[in-house]
């Protein structure tokens, strides 16, 4: 993944564009695609910032925060306890979560999703 481009240079592009250029044209002269012209002209008109916003992170299982304590209760009671298992609980309460939400919200709270092998490994065949 690439990164963003300078705070400075969507400030002239904004700038160029607000003193009379088209949006393509500042687009052209700042080397820039038109359409990051056209959105960062957007998001000024609409906010007043044109400033870059953070990358990356994880967006999908912050809404699931208001399920945590449900969701630890479940890991209390029962140590051993699924993602899909999980899946189940919040579906119970009319929470619809992915697999990747669930593992992140129990990363986030330091715990951890693998589970110890029912059997020591044999050392006459691979497991």
């Amino acid at each position: 993944m690439g990164k963003p481009l300078s705070n400075d240079l969507r400030e002239r592009v904004v700038g160029a564009v607000l003193s009379g250029w088209s949006r393509r044209r500042a687009a052209s002269r700042f080397g820039v695609s038109p359409s990051s012209a056209i959105r960062w002209v957007a998001a000024w008109r609409a906010t007043g910032s044109c400033w870059r916003r953070p990358m990356g992170g994880d967006r999908r299982s912050q809404p699931l925060e208001e399920h945590a304590e449900a969701i630890l209760a479940a890991v209390d009671q029962t140590p051993d306890i699924t993602i899909e298992e999980l899946r189940t609980v919040l579906a119970e309460q009319d929470v619809i979560a992915s697999h990747g939400a669930v593992w992140n919200l129990l990363a986030r709270h330091g715990l951890t999703v693998k589970k110890r092998r029912r059997m020591p490994a044999s050392r006459s065949a691979p497991m």
